[in-house]
């Protein structure tokens, strides 16, 4: 429990719930299907992909001694691996699970509700996490936004 809250405001949380809200619509309002072989493939893959960004990425927290948890106060400014790409490759790595899944599921309503994820996201907690990050590391922090691509 977090804030008054039942469950914790957390971006797997978020996903969970997009991918509840993604099989619902597939189910209630499957607005153009095209669930088909390409589109369990391409699910698939997509969340595969996904995960394996995920790992990736939580291995430089680890590699790093600085917390993974949102909204807490960063230890270091983590730039290699993947960050060197993208400043959030966990959460893109979870867009993918949510859209791949969606694809897998087949049906456009599914996707279309995958896609609000990432705007979610950002609101909740990247745009908090960014500021945080600038608080911490100043100039060194906003050539990193400078260089590397938020998603």
């Amino acid at each position: 429990m977090r804030d008054g809250h039942l469950t914790p405001d957390l971006p797997p949380v978020w996903a969970l719930a997009t991918i509840a809200a993604s099989a619902l619509a597939a189910w209630l309002v499957p607005i153009a299907r095209f669930g088909s072989a390409w589109s369990t493939g391409l699910g698939i893959l997509l969340a595969a992909g996904g995960i394996a960004i995920m790992v990736w990425s939580a291995l430089w927290f680890r590699r790093k001694k600085t917390e993974i948890m949102p909204r807490q106060t960063p230890t270091a400014l983590i730039v290699e691996g993947p960050y060197r790409i993208n400043r959030n490759p966990i959460y893109t790595g979870m867009a993918l699970v949510v859209l791949g899944i969606a694809f897998w599921l087949g049906a456009l309503s599914a996707v279309a509700i995958a896609m609000v994820y990432p705007f979610v996201i950002t609101s909740r907690f990247i745009r908090g996490e960014e500021a945080g990050l600038r608080r911490a590391f100043g100039t060194e922090a906003e050539a990193y936004f400078q260089r590397t691509r938020r998603w």
